[in-house]
């Protein structure tokens, strides 16, 4: 009796007979769909990995393999001008603490924009620079309406190299003694004075004075300080504003005679000339020149170039040299350099907009 009740609970518990047969074309759907699975997980892993190690290979290249060639400074402007100045005067010094040359390259015109727009358009490597003065960087956005580069995103500030104030110079043949002298004379004769500029930043600032002084005077624009230059001892213009560097050897000989300057307080190389705001004319400004890269520079190569700029621009000898020419040396953070160029573009847009000054 017990035989048989333990054979029919023991036939009870068997396992049900499945046809695995039936369910293979479910089983190969699930393989399938399993197989493409794994390979859509490989691919993304992969893809992922790859693009972590170009990152890490870009960094580690940008930290320990920069520079490995030359480097280049371009100028927006020709040869002589105290921005021009500056960038020399950082070159020497750059290229043996890098251990790589680093190369001067002039490339004036429009304004200063042909040389600004070639670094914005150049690898973000470390190895093409920018040395603009305010021309390019603040000027030029507050005048230009369509400007082929905005210099907030297109650039990445690494430090500011230098500040100068102006001068309004002429000829030493000049009747004018005096700034008050030579509106005078601009007045009985309007269609027979000009003056000569070498970027839109310097025809701003002069049309800023001739609005706050009644200086009747037509803009006749050249491309650097030194043809600016030439043209007042040329007299085919009556005077010019230009920064003190590159007249300072034409005051000394008697060449040129300087009317007033745009800082704040009278230069020390020139003690008898005296400010605008002195002479009543409510005009107070000083142009700098700061290094840039184009935007997308990598952060470690920014922040070794604004160190090497600071660093030159307090050493005893350059302070020295640019003591002489009226170039105050300034080393500053990148942040900071960033503010300044923001703030400024919003300042002298206003100020263009208040005086209708445009750029021509």
């Amino acid at each position: 009796m017990f035989a048989s009740r333990r054979s029919d609970c023991t036939s009870r518990l068997q396992k049900p007979k499945i046809n695995f047969q039936n369910l293979t074309p479910f089983r190969q759907e699930i393989e399938m769909k399993t197989s493409q699975l794994t390979t859509h997980k490989r691919k993304t892993l992969v893809g992922v990995a790859l693009l972590m190690l170009a990152g890490l290979c870009t960094s580690v290249q940008a930290q320990t393999a920069w520079p490995n060639k030359a480097i280049r400074i371009v100028v927006p402007y020709a040869p002589g001008g105290a921005n021009d100045i500056l960038a020399r005067v950082v070159a020497e010094k750059l290229a043996p603490a890098l251990g790589q040359p680093v190369l001067v390259e002039n490339k004036p015109g429009a304004g200063a924009a042909v040389g600004t727009e070639l670094v914005v358009k150049s690898p973000p490597d470390g190895y093409t620079l920018l040395m603009a003065a305010s021309g390019p960087i603040v000027f030029n956005p507050a005048l230009v309406a369509k400007l082929a580069y905005n210099p907030v995103t297109d650039l990445t500030p690494i430090s500011l190299a230098g500040s100068f104030p102006m001068i309004l110079a002429v000829n030493e043949a000049s009747p004018a003694k005096s700034f008050a002298e030579l509106v005078t004379l601009s007045k009985a004769n309007p269609t027979k004075f000009n003056y000569s500029y070498p970027s839109a930043s310097f025809q701003l600032v002069m049309e800023l004075v001739k609005a706050k002084t009644g200086l009747k005077a037509l803009n006749v624009p050249y491309q650097g300080s030194a043809p600016s230059i030439n043209a007042v001892l040329t007299q085919e213009v009556q005077m010019t504003l230009i920064d003190s560097g590159p007249i300072a050897a034409l005051l000394k000989a008697g060449k040129l005679r300087a009317l007033g300057v745009t800082s704040e307080q009278r230069l020390a190389a020139y003690p008898q000339v005296p400010t605008l705001k002195e002479q009543g004319i409510d005009v107070s400004v000083n142009f700098w020149s700061g290094l840039l890269a184009p935007a997308g520079t990598p952060a470690p190569i920014v922040k070794r170039l604004q160190e090497e700029v600071a660093r030159i621009m307090a050493l005893p000898d350059v302070q020295e040299r640019m003591g002489k020419l009226d170039i105050k040396p300034v080393g500053s953070s990148s942040a900071d350099f960033a503010k300044v160029i923001s703030q400024e573009i919003q300042l002298w847009t206003q100020v263009a907009k208040e005086n209708n000054i445009k750029a021509e």
